[in-house]
C-alpha cells in the first residue's frame, strides 16, 4: 500500500527544505482531522501532501496534537510532470448521481480533464444554482477520488459547455472522438498521438443527436465505438480512458 495523500494549498516556506525551512509542516484544518481522527495516523507513518496540481512531498509523521493536527518531517517538494498525450472527456450530463460516479471512476483511471456538456438529448439539465451546486460536487469528487487513488495531478473539471463550446474544444485537439455505436471504427484501431491533447466525448443515454455529430464532424471529430455491447454514459468515459492509456504508454 502506498502512503495516503492530503491536500494542501501551498507548501510552506519554513516548511520546504528547498526553500529554507526546517523541514517541520503542521497538517490541520479538515485534512488535518481526517489524518488524525480517521486515519488514526502514528508516529514513523509515510504521508504524501500535494496542491493537486503536481507538486508534492514524501513526509514522515513526527507527533499529533489534539485531534486535528498533524506534525511532519518533509523531504524536498518535487514536481511531476505532465503526462503526454493529455487526455481530455466531455461528459454528457448523466442524471441522479451517475455524474459524481463517472467523474469518479475517471480520476480513479487516470483522466487530465473533464468537461461537463450539456447535450440535447440529456434529461439533467444545469441551471442557476443547481448548475453551481452540481458542479461543486464534480469537483470535490474528483478531489477525493485524486487523493483515494494516490494521484498528486489532479483532473481539471471545467464549467460546463454548450454544444458549441465543445466544438471549439474538438477543433483544437490532436485526435477528437466522439463515442458513437454506429458506422464507427474501433476506437482500439484508432491512430493516436504520441504527444497533444486527445479529447474523447462521451453522448447521454439517448445518444448523440445528429445536429451534434454534424457540429463535432465540422470540428474534425471522427465517430468510434469502444466495443459490442453498449455501455452507460457513466461508465463509457471510464472504460475509454483505460483503453486510451494502455495504448498510449501511459499504462506501462
Amino acid at each position: 500500500m502506498t502512503a495516503p495523500v492530503f491536500v494542501v494549498e501551498t507548501f510552506e516556506t519554513r516548511g520546504n527544505p528547498a526553500a529554507g525551512g526546517d523541514g517541520r509542516y503542521v497538517l490541520d484544518g479538515p485534512e488535518g482531522r481526517h489524518a488524525v481522527s480517521v486515519k488514526r495516523l502514528h508516529a514513523g507513518e509515510d504521508v504524501v501532501l500535494t496542491d493537486g496540481a503536481g507538486r508534492w512531498a514524501d513526509c514522515v509523521v513526527e507527533d499529533t496534537e489534539g485531534k486535528d493536527r498533524l506534525i511532519l518531517r518533509m523531504d524536498s517538494v518535487r514536481e511531476e510532470a505532465p503526462q503526454e498525450p493529455r487526455i481530455t472527456v466531455v461528459q454528457a450530463l448523466p442524471k441522479g448521481d451517475r455524474g459524481e460516479l463517472a467523474v469518479e471512476t475517471m480520476t480513479e483511471t487516470g483522466v487530465d480533464a473533464i468537461v461537463p456538456w450539456s447535450a440535447s438529448r440529456c434529461i439533467t439539465q444545469w441551471k442557476g444554482e443547481r448548475a453551481l451546486k452540481a458542479l461543486g460536487k464534480w469537483r470535490a469528487t474528483a478531489r477525493e477520488a485524486g487523493k483515494q487513488s494516490r494521484r498528486v495531478r489532479f483532473p481539471e473539471v471545467a464549467d460546463a459547455m454548450s454544444t458549441k463550446q465543445v466544438a471549439a474544444l474538438l477543433a483544437s485537439a490532436d485526435l477528437a472522438a466522439v463515442l458513437h455505436e454506429e458506422g464507427s471504427e474501433p476506437l482500439a484501431t484508432a491512430e493516436l498521438p504520441a504527444a497533444g491533447h486527445i479529447v474523447l466525448v462521451v453522448g447521454p443515454e439517448g445518444g448523440v443527436s445528429p445536429d451534434e455529430l454534424a457540429a463535432f464532424s465540422d470540428a474534425g471529430a471522427k465517430p468510434y465505438r469502444l466495443g459490442r455491447s453498449v455501455l452507460r454514459t457513466s461508465t463509457a468515459g471510464t472504460a475509454a480512458t483505460a483503453l486510451l492509456l494502455g495504448r498510449t504508454g501511459r499504462w506501462s
